[in-house]
Parts: C-alpha cells; structure tokens; sequence
C-alpha cells in the first residue's frame, strides 16, 4: 500500500504554505500526484448590498480575494517545478466542505488545517476539519495551525481502541507507519481493563512488524480524572516527542450539525502535532 494521490486544501491563510511545503514532501517520497485545492469561505452578495456603501467595498473584497488566489496559483506551479511533482490545481466552484469532500474520495490521503479562531483567513466554513473527517471515507491529515513540522512520520503514536474507527486509521496510515524510525502504540488505563484489549494491542504490533514497521511498543498511560482522553494523548505525545498522532474519528453528520466523539473534539481543537484521522 501507498499513496499514489494527494490533494492538499488551500487557502488565503498563512499556514496555507505550511500545508503545501509539507504534501510536496509527501507527494515526492511516495512517488504521488499532488492536487492543489483552493477553497476560501466567500460572504454572499447579499450580505453587501442590503447595506449603502458596501457594494463598492464588496467589490473590492473580490479583487483582492481574486489577487491572493492568483498568487497562490502561481506560488503552486512554482513550487510543483521546484519539487518535480506532478500535479493539477483546482478551485472549487461548490461550497468548500462539498468540494473538499468530493475530491477527497478520489485521493489516497488529504490534507487540511486546523482552523485558528485568531485569524479570520483560516476560518473556510463552520467544522470545516471535522465535516471533511468525517465525509472524506477515506485518511485525512490535519495540520496544527502552529509548530513547524519539515517532515512528519519518524515517530508515529497511534491511539488504539480495539474499534473500527481507530482500525481503519491505522491501515490508512500503513505506508506512513512503515517508514517511521518508531511507531507506538498507546492506550488509555480504562482499555486495558481485561486481557482482551492487551492481547489486541499485541495483535496490531504484530500486524505491523509484518508489514515492515520497526521498533513498534505498547505503551500505557494514566489520566486524571479531570482530563479528557485527547487532553491525554496530546499531551503524551509531546513528552515522547512524536511527530504525528494516528487516531480514529468518532461522530457522525446530523442535519448541518457536525456531532463529534469527545477526543476528537479535544484533539481538534487543541492539537499540538499533525494527526492522521479516519472514520
């Protein structure tokens, strides 16, 4: 298993280069095609014109929108040629989440970012990171909205649950598991309550020494009562130094409400390195 097809989402943000930086890295170790997305939250016309005085101010609005993404076109072509990767940029003509969504149940793997409430250019719609989580069926990387991460996958902490969320996500993350200098794999006290659950964790390190993983350990971790399971993972993570988090991704869509599992919320919110989610 590989990762034949990327696609990266893009936008006016100042992480927006962090996030292409990093899936020209993947896209050249794989061997992959890299499609660039440019999807930006757009204000209705509407909004403007029920107002005197801001149509002119729209207008403008429009063109500079119109300028960033012709830089950002360009910044990709550039960047392509530099990298000798092949790839195509898209823009979306459909609302951002659909459009995200679409492209990513044709890509081995995509990639997005958390969205800082601090700056207004990262905000592309309501639970963007997680509406694409959850509809894209396939491996989603999220990256944080800070930290610098010039490569990620040399020491990969996977939180396992025994469930099929978090067994999809680690076969989703084979090719990015089977590179790394040290995979973990980590479970909170309350999994390890009976056998069963140690003799799953035993069973996926196994699974993925077969694969080609190297020093692959279980790892157990305590949390306190008043921290959530994602407060826990992140901060393990950090204290082990590891530089992507594979996890599963519990909710499901309801209406236009994105409804999400606890650590996934937390993790999300407050992550502090790139986590690979599946659902």
């Amino acid at each position: 298993m590989t990762y034949k097809t990327l696609t990266v989402h893009l936008d006016t943000s100042a992480r927006a280069n962090a996030r292409l930086s990093l899936a020209l890295k993947l896209a050249r170790t794989y061997g992959a095609h890299l499609d660039g997305l440019f999807a930006t939250f757009e204000p209705s016309p509407r909004e403007y014109y029920v107002m005197a005085g801001t149509v002119d101010y729209y207008d403008a609005h429009r063109r500079l929108r119109a300028e960033q993404r012709a830089a950002i076109e360009r910044l990709f072509h550039a960047e392509l040629a530099r990298a000798q990767v092949e790839g195509v940029w898209l823009a979306a003509e459909d609302q951002p989440i659909a459009a995200v969504t679409q492209r990513s149940r044709t890509s081995d793997l995509t990639i997005v970012g958390q969205t800082d409430l601090n700056e207004p250019d990262t905000y592309v719609a309501d639970h963007f990171a997680e509406s694409i989580v959850l509809g894209a069926g396939g491996p989603v990387l999220v990256m944080p909205y800070t930290g610098f991460f010039a490569s990620i996958g040399e020491r990969v902490l996977i939180a396992w649950n025994g469930s099929r969320e978090a067994a999809r996500a680690v076969h989703d993350a084979i090719p990015l598991i089977t590179r790394a200098a040290h995979v973990t794999i980590a479970a909170t006290s309350s999994t390890f309550t009976s056998a069963a659950p140690q003799t799953s964790c035993a069973d996926l390190a196994a699974m993925l020494a077969r694969q080609g993983a190297n020093a692959v350990d279980i790892a157990r971790f305590d949390r306190s009562a008043s921290e959530t399971t994602g407060g826990a993972l992140l901060s393990y993570a950090a204290e082990g130094g590891f530089d992507l988090l594979v996890m599963g991704a519990y909710g499901h869509p309801r209406l236009q409400e994105t409804v999400l599992g606890g650590a996934t919320r937390s993790v999300l919110l407050t992550m502090t390195l790139p986590v690979l989610m599946s659902h």
